[in-house]
């Protein structure tokens, strides 16, 4: 170890890097990592050591898909509560959705008045998307220049007045403003066509609701998106897809070199149609929890590179909006401090590693929001970490959950995976469910 600047060290006997999962002593120096060197390197005198023995040490998880709906909406969530739940849940970064709060961040006063209100509230690292919607395409580029980290829009209604969709024509119009500055559009890819002919028959069904949001929806709306991106040269990323049959369209519009991303969600890799009660409204959320055939192709997706991250569109409300009827309840499901055990559950399942999870929660994160200093426990990159105990269990309690409303899809599951402890640049964060006071720091795009 080179010592003298080294004011930390962490070590386990599995330490997930971008080469492998191994033996390792990782040095922290003023927050950042020194260096990544063998498990049995010698301490710098003065410099804490923290052992975790077999427990994992995995880089922090970047999640780029909460609703924090702060302010305007604060009794759905808010930044105190939601960077709460992400630190205990192992995600030391996290990236804010331009709605449901009010105002949405749709102009540079609107991401000033956001910004204010996380400052003093982020117990992780923050950072906010623009919204893209018909009446500000003069607004992109300044929000830009104040740091936004990219555009999200809605093809279809985004369920709130002050956040419309685009249509063809201004996603078109949208999308080639957002490519002259070389930024990034992310989409809500459903077909308000598809949705307005599907049948809609309100009440608990689920298999009603489940036919009111049609996978054609998806597929014709992700179509179109590839076709723009395509015209145009965009970058383009596809939200929380649940459409297993768009994956070859979307895997042949990546060969032909067209600049297409995609996610997808916990709750669509590891909860099925067939499992959702009537009337239980907590698994409601658009695009919608499919079958369990459609999940297997998503993991077959993800498996062969075709979906590139999982995130978790982390979507809650006051419970009182949970109403048995699946059409009239709200959309969303919260899961943010429940998202790495329950990946890690079925992804070990599977036959998949923690180097898998590491890759698609932390790194491919990291690298669709161009955040260069998160994502990889590497020498340069923020010293953010979550100890994972991956052999151990427990039995999800919404009481337990820091989520503001603590209401649940994963109540009564028991998942593998305890988060220990969190760390954000060197500092702990969380330890066994007690949190640190807010030490996140507001980010903005990398220059």
């Amino acid at each position: 170890m080179s010592g003298v600047d080294v004011n930390l060290v962490l070590r386990s006997t599995r330490v997930v890097t971008p080469e492998g999962t191994r033996p390792a002593a990782v040095a922290v120096a003023g927050g950042t990592i020194d260096a990544v060197l063998p498990y049995d390197a010698d301490v710098p005198a003065g410099a804490p050591l923290e052992d975790f023995g077999d427990d994992v040490l995995l880089p922090g998880l970047v999640d780029t898909h909460v609703h924090v709906n702060d302010p305007g909406r604060t009794e759905w969530e808010g930044f105190w509560t939601a960077t709460r739940a992400a630190a205990a849940g192992g995600i030391t970064t996290l990236l804010d959705m331009p709605l449901n709060s009010l105002p949405p961040t749709t102009t540079v006063d609107n991401l000033r008045t956001k910004q204010q209100v996380a400052a003093p509230k982020a117990h992780v690292d923050t950072g906010f998307w623009g919204g893209a919607i018909p009446s500000n395409v003069k607004d992109l580029r300044p929000l830009y220049e104040a740091g936004v980290f990219g555009f999200k829009c809605f093809l279809s209604p985004s369920g709130v007045e002050e956040f419309p969709e685009l249509d063809q024509e201004q996603l078109a119009r949208s999308m080639a403003e957002i490519a002259g500055f070389g930024g990034l559009l992310i989409v809500h890819a459903e077909d308000p066509h598809h949705l307005a002919d599907a049948p809609q028959r309100p009440g608990p069904a689920y298999a009603d609701f489940l036919a009111s949001r049609p996978r054609d929806a998806e597929n014709t709306a992700i179509e179109g998106l590839i076709a723009h991106a395509k015209r145009l040269n965009a970058r383009v990323h596809v939200l929380h897809l649940s459409s297993s049959d768009a994956l070859p369209l979307i895997a042949a519009a990546k060969r032909e070199g067209v600049r297409v991303t995609v996610e997808s969600c916990p709750h669509f890799l590891t909860l099925t149609a067939e499992e959702v009660p009537d009337g239980a409204t907590e698994f409601k959320c658009c695009p919608p929890i499919r079958e369990a055939a459609n999940q297997d192709a998503l993991w077959a997706g993800l498996a062969d590179g075709t979906i590139d991250c999982i995130v978790s569109d982390h979507s809650p409300c006051t419970t009182d909006l949970k109403t048995p009827d699946f059409a009239s309840a709200w959309g969303g499901i919260s899961s943010l401090q429940l998202g790495l055990p329950a990946i890690w559950t079925e992804a070990r399942r599977r036959g998949h590693s923690l180097d898998d999870v590491a890759r698609w929660m932390s790194a491919a994160p990291a690298e669709l929001a161009g955040l260069s200093k998160k994502g990889a426990i590497e020498a340069g990159r923020d010293a953010d970490f979550a100890v994972l105990a991956p052999e151990a269990t427990f039995t999800v309690d919404p009481a337990e959950l820091f989520h503001r409303n603590q209401v649940t899809a994963y109540a009564g599951k028991t998942l593998h995976g305890v988060v220990r402890s969190s760390w954000l640049r060197g500092v702990r964060i969380a330890s066994d469910g007690v949190l640190a006071e807010p030490t996140g720091r507001l980010l903005e795009r990398d220059r």
